[in-house]
């Protein structure tokens, strides 16, 4: 996990306290849910998607796209909730991607996204709640 301080900020414990297991696994353990597993997969209506950890706001539902690949895909993020790092992991080269206050780790960003960007964020879905509008 990122050794810097985020403006929000907690202890192993209150993490640990915080989180389910599996978001434990994935937001602090780098982890990946299973493809396909997560309820926000499909979900369609008007609204956003927020950091489980802090509540910051990271997606809007229209940058939402279905790319096939069993997690949520979005093409923008909200304008400063995203930092990038590089990802050595799994014998590879990605750039993960993580909340920006509290420095969650939500997925991946690939090259291979739709217009007009171009981008795939390849979210987790367990790091994600969902605000209809």
């Amino acid at each position: 996990m990122d050794q810097r301080v985020f403006p929000v900020s907690r202890t192993d414990a209150e993490w640990r306290a915080m989180l389910t297991p599996d978001q434990y696994a994935v937001m602090r353990g780098h982890g990946t849910e299973r493809p396909g597993s997560c309820a926000l997969l499909h979900e369609k209506r008007a609204g956003a998607f927020s950091c489980v950890g802090c509540g910051q706001t990271l997606f809007v539902a229209t940058r939402k796209f279905e790319s096939g690949t069993g997690w949520p895909s979005f093409d923008t993020p909200v304008e400063g909730a995203i930092e990038e790092s590089v990802d050595h992991s799994h014998g590879m080269v990605r750039t993960e991607v993580h909340c920006s206050q509290c420095g969650s780790h939500l997925g991946h960003v690939f090259p291979d996204g739709p217009p007009p960007t171009g981008l795939r964020y390849c979210i987790n879905g367990i790091a994600l709640e969902f605000e209809p509008a």
